[in-house]
């Protein structure tokens, strides 16, 4: 496949890595700098766009992809309160999207997880759900898409917890996520159930920034020549 990069930071560069171990090449790369390169034209000579970049500049990275008819994997997060636009544009372009707040294959795995305990964990009202995510110093948005994620899970199985919190909370109804922004960090996310008696966690601790950029890469290979709006579940099987 012809990728674009749209977002050409660390893990635009780990992922044009992985791209290339597995046969790709990529055609276009934007960043800060190239902006100008970021055109209807240049988009339309590749087959799929790989996006990750920052909350304010996600939903119209997006949206430029799907007007030029070019299949879309977006990794970024902190801009899902304007999902619905991006949802009903590629609906009505017949357009190609995949979203997830992580690629890594692990994490997706430990998303099951979650929700697995969260069953069994739901009519144990003596421990109390907590979450934590640690993260690199230059990550812009806290808490972590993962950690979100994790959260929203959470909420759909837990009795009592009403919404989440990016703080500690003494408030029953609230779900306290505690961010952590610590170098170098890539990414480390707690899940834990606390009583008097004992503690239960299940932690995801990523090493480098390799998991992220092959998942991306095969969510890039599962949409290509495919419409519709996709998550990490139809290509894992999950």
């Amino acid at each position: 496949m012809k990728i674009a990069l749209i977002g050409y930071g660390k893990m635009g560069k780990t992922i044009e890595e992985v791209a290339l171990q597995r046969g790709h090449s990529v055609e276009l790369k934007i960043d800060i700098d190239s902006l100008g390169e970021f055109t209807k034209e240049n988009l339309q000579a590749c087959d799929v766009a790989i996006e990750f970049t920052g909350p304010h500049s996600a939903k119209s990275n997006i949206l430029n992809c799907l007007a030029a008819g070019v299949p879309v994997v977006s990794g970024s997060t902190g801009w899902l309160h304007e999902w619905n636009e991006v949802e009903n544009t590629c609906k009505v372009t017949n357009g190609s999207f995949l979203y997830a707040s992580n690629f890594s294959v692990g994490v997706n795995i430990f998303f099951e997880l979650n929700k697995k305990l969260a069953n069994l964990m739901s009519t144990r009202k003596d421990y109390e759900v907590s979450i934590e995510e640690t993260h690199h110093t230059q990550k812009k948005d806290a808490p972590s898409g993962t950690a979100i994620t994790l959260a929203e899970q959470l909420l759909q199985d837990i009795p009592g917890k009403k919404n989440w919190v990016n703080q500690h909370s003494h408030n029953s109804e609230e779900l306290t996520i505690t961010s952590k922004r610590i170098d170098p960090a890539p990414g480390t996310h707690v899940v834990k159930y606390s009583s008097a008696i004992d503690d239960i966690e299940i932690i995801h601790t990523a090493h480098n920034r390799q998991g992220f950029a092959l998942g991306a890469v095969l969510a890039a290979e599962y949409i290509h020549n495919k419409k519709g709006i996709f998550s990490m579940k139809e290509i894992l099987s999950l």
